[in-house]
């Protein structure tokens, strides 16, 4: 006989929460582990773009964070090539230098003490509605994730290697999770680097979806309350470590056997989702 079938929505939800976060889990990576994890997940999902973009995670020290070594593609990202930076992008642990247009990040992280990792690419779908200085249309599931959570900076500020451009992204960016910046590209700040990458990945699929249904017709829009609901159930902490865990073994099958970065990237024993940060 069941016990489940008479029983509220809302009750179901928590139960579901509840075995989620007893059951799902995910490797404990190291933060520069995930950063270089990041780095080749979002090159497998189309956002490379030469040297372009930077992924940057806090570090442990108050206002220095980890991000990949300018000259090298997400594809050659390895932890041993992940450095440690100041807000002012010295260098304190690593050879080589950061990209210069980190410094928006800086921005962002002292007018979000929330965030924890920010990315930022050019993935071409995106671009694409960049190019048109179109916001993002969220009509789809999956894409709620992103619902009244990506903002729009309509004016290109140039090259982001200023100040200025720092304030100005950071603005656009506010208290939500992800920005389109027009005649650029994508940027995310969120509370974990496997909520950043997740979110990431799903910023580029709803840029295609979009360009692809409007290449039909007229987008239908969903009702509010039920994308909010959506929007807050996909993106649990657990299911955003578990998407973000998924995305690695895909990565990581695709290298060779035994080889070093294989290894670099390969954390210890499985732990409770919900016990990342």
């Amino acid at each position: 006989m069941s016990s489940t079938l008479t029983l509220d929505k809302s009750v179901l939800v928590d139960r579901a929460k509840a075995s989620m976060r007893q059951h799902l889990q995910a490797p404990a990576w190291s933060v520069r582990q995930k950063v270089a994890l990041t780095c080749r997940i979002l090159f497998a999902q189309g956002h490379d773009s030469g040297l372009a973009g930077q992924i940057t995670a806090r570090a442990e020290r108050p206002g220095t964070y980890y991000t990949q070594r300018l000259g090298l593609g997400f594809d050659e990202i390895s932890p041993a090539n992940v450095l440690l930076v100041d807000e002012d992008l010295a260098v304190i642990e690593g050879e080589g230098m950061a990209n210069p247009a980190n410094r928006f990040h800086s921005w962002i992280y002292r007018q979000r003490p929330d965030a924890r990792c920010i990315v930022h690419t050019h993935p071409p779908h995106l671009c694409a509605l960049a190019m048109l200085k179109r916001p993002l249309v969220v009509a789809q599931m999956d894409a709620c994730m992103l619902y009244e959570d990506v903002g729009f900076l309509a004016d290109w500020p140039g090259v982001p290697v200023g100040n200025d451009e720092g304030v100005l992204i950071s603005a656009a960016l506010g208290g939500r999770r992800a920005a389109i910046l027009a005649h650029h590209g994508l940027v995310v700040a969120a509370q974990s680097v496997e909520e950043a990458c997740v979110v990431a990945v799903q910023c580029e699929r709803a840029a295609r979806l979009q360009l692809m249904a409007e290449a039909v017709g007229d987008i239908a829009r969903i009702d509010p309350a039920l994308a909010r609901e959506a929007h807050d159930w996909i993106l649990q902490p657990t299911r955003s470590a578990a998407t973000f865990a998924y995305f690695a073994r895909r990565v990581l099958g695709a290298l060779p056997p035994g080889s070093q970065t294989l290894h670099d990237l390969q954390a210890g024993e499985a732990s409770p989702a919900a016990a990342l940060p």
